[in-house]
């Protein structure tokens, strides 16, 4: 990322402003009918987290988000346009912390590449929804991935986007 782009956002959260990115949830239905959720590691801390980035120009947010799913986890499929929340976080750049709120949308897998661009910096896993909301540090996400992983399970993954 350009040091250009850090120094806006950097500004911009010392305004008070919270910046935007998007973010994809993939998932999975098994066979027995149990669904599981895919979980990336972040390229610098190794923390689990969802394939999420900052908003494209000329992209909607969910296009935006499963390029993103694409991109960091190698995972393709149908994309749903309607988010199923959003969760807050601080993101580290250059010199500061700066706060952020990721719009997630649930991508129903269909393929997982066993190569992608990003395939050297992450590890990712599928796993059970209440065993991700275990493994990531943000409390609102820990939230959505119950609420996947709720019996009656979240509207947004049991129907196809």
């Amino acid at each position: 990322m350009s040091d250009d782009k850090n120094r806006r956002r950097e500004r911009a959260a010392q305004s008070g402003a919270i910046l935007q990115q998007v973010g994809a949830l993939p998932y999975r239905t098994n066979k027995d009918g149990s669904l599981e959720v895919m979980l990336i590691t972040s390229r610098e801390t190794k923390r689990f987290t969802l394939p999420k980035g900052w908003r494209m120009k000329g992209k909607s947010d969910h296009k935006a988000a499963r390029i993103e799913a694409m991109e960091e986890a190698g995972v393709e499929g149908k994309i749903a346009r309607k988010s199923i929340g959003s969760y807050f976080y601080w993101k580290r750049i250059d010199r500061c912390f700066i706060p952020v709120r990721v719009t997630v949308y649930p991508l129903q897998a269909k393929r997982t590449r066993s190569r992608w661009k990003e395939r050297h910096q992450r590890l990712r896993k599928w796993l059970q929804p209440n065993d991700a909301a275990l493994l990531v540090d943000e409390p609102e996400l820990m939230t959505l991935l119950h609420q996947a992983g709720s019996d009656s399970g979240h509207p947004s993954l049991a129907a196809p986007p």
